[in-house]
């Protein structure tokens, strides 16, 4: 009887070690996290415009018949510096729109003078100062970039920056879907 009490942490360990072995050969990708939003309604924005350049956008502009490309970022964010080529890319794209929501800005005007020295990709942007809309959309951390269709549904979520890779092999395809659930 005392050599099963010995035997049971060796096979627990074991079982765990078995589980986490098959995580790392799941071929799921470590930037698509899962997200309680895919196929529901996109949350409340209920926010200002991030300053008189650009326009503020809610939840009903993105049930406008069209699908949207919602983008988390912020100044202080490096990987929103380094994603910023792409999103300007895909914003020259025919028939893709792209809404921003600068994210728990630390100083009033930053998300302006990081616009205006990477370039604006967004046609709508709006400020979430307290990081409250980040919250409802269950933002992980700045960049998300979510597909949004036409319906207002969210079709799609990446987690991280925007690689070239991750555009065309993510993105552009999930945009695609999006049209076609639309």
């Amino acid at each position: 009887m005392k050599r099963w009490i010995y035997a049971v942490p060796a096979v627990g360990f074991l079982a765990l070690a078995v589980v986490l072995f098959q995580g790392l050969f799941s071929g799921r990708a470590p930037d698509l996290l899962p997200s309680a939003l895919i196929n529901k309604p996109a949350p409340d924005i209920g926010l200002e415009a991030m300053d008189d350049v650009t326009p503020g956008f809610t939840r009903a502009d993105l049930a406008a018949g069209h699908v949207t490309v919602v983008n988390f970022f912020a100044s202080w964010c490096v990987p929103c510096r380094m994603e910023s080529a792409q999103l300007m890319a895909l914003s020259k794209m025919p028939g893709i729109t792209i809404y921003g929501i600068d994210y728990e800005e630390r100083q009033p005007g930053a998300g302006r003078a990081f616009l205006d020295e990477e370039g604006n990709p967004f046609s709508r942007i709006v400020a979430d100062t307290h990081g409250k809309v980040g919250i409802n959309w269950g933002v992980y951390g700045v960049p998300e970039t979510y597909v949004v269709d036409g319906k207002g549904i969210v079709r799609f979520k990446l987690v991280g920056q925007l690689t070239p890779k991750a555009m065309t092999e993510q993105l552009l395809p999930e945009i695609e879907k999006a049209r076609q659930a639309s």
